[in-house]
């Protein structure tokens, strides 16, 4: 949790209390479901909880925005990215069953309110949503084709509507055939720790 109060100085104590909550919960879930790595589970917040919130540093979320997490696993980046933005309203949609379960439950643990968690692949996801969030699930250009139908027309941030996902390595080969302008951003930007080098957040407007 050092991690988070470090970078995220603005959170109430309800959002820290339910940031608080994460680190037991997954590592009690885990030791039945795997949904994080079990030699990663200790990294827990650097790794996956602040990984997530790097898409809160790129993007304030307007009161109201509706965010669609696409192959969420055991909940990332959605779960906290819900805390975060008590005021949007998050899907979490995973193909997965055991995975959603344990969103579910963990969401439920915590009282998150504005997020919901369902079994279903994102071909099956007919709801439009401003902004699709995703966490290394696939090529971008796949991905693109997938969630194009699932971005609304209507604008309410000042960031156009669009995909947004955290992706690693070298992005050349996956943006190459990509039409439309892509933004990577280095997660190092905002995080100091070398875990975050070669970690980036990468947006298109669509």
């Amino acid at each position: 949790m050092d991690e988070i109060r470090k970078y995220f100085t603005e959170l109430t104590a309800t959002q820290l209390e339910q940031l608080t909550q994460l680190g037991e919960l997954y590592r009690t879930w885990n030791e039945r479901i795997n949904v994080v790595s079990r030699k990663d589970i200790d990294n827990l917040y650097l790794h996956h909880v602040l990984h997530s919130l790097a898409i809160a540093k790129y993007v304030q979320f307007k009161t109201g925005t509706r965010v669609l997490d696409f192959g969420t696993g055991g909940g990332f980046p959605g779960i906290p990215l819900a805390i975060v933005f008590p005021e949007c309203s998050f899907k979490l949609i995973d193909r997965t069953a055991k995975k959603i379960r344990v969103t579910q439950e963990i969401a439920a643990a915590i009282g998150l309110t504005n997020a919901t968690a369902e079994q279903k692949a994102g071909e099956e996801e007919r709801g439009e949503y401003d902004f699709v969030v995703s966490r290394a699930v696939m090529p971008l250009p796949d991905l693109m084709k997938i969630v194009q139908k699932n971005i609304s027309r209507e604008q309410h941030n000042a960031l156009p509507n669009g995909l947004i996902c955290l992706k690693g390595g070298n992005l050349d080969a996956e943006t190459r055939t990509v039409k439309k302008v892509v933004d990577i951003t280095p997660v190092g930007n905002w995080f100091e720790d070398a875990w975050f080098e070669e970690k980036n957040v990468v947006y298109v407007p669509m």
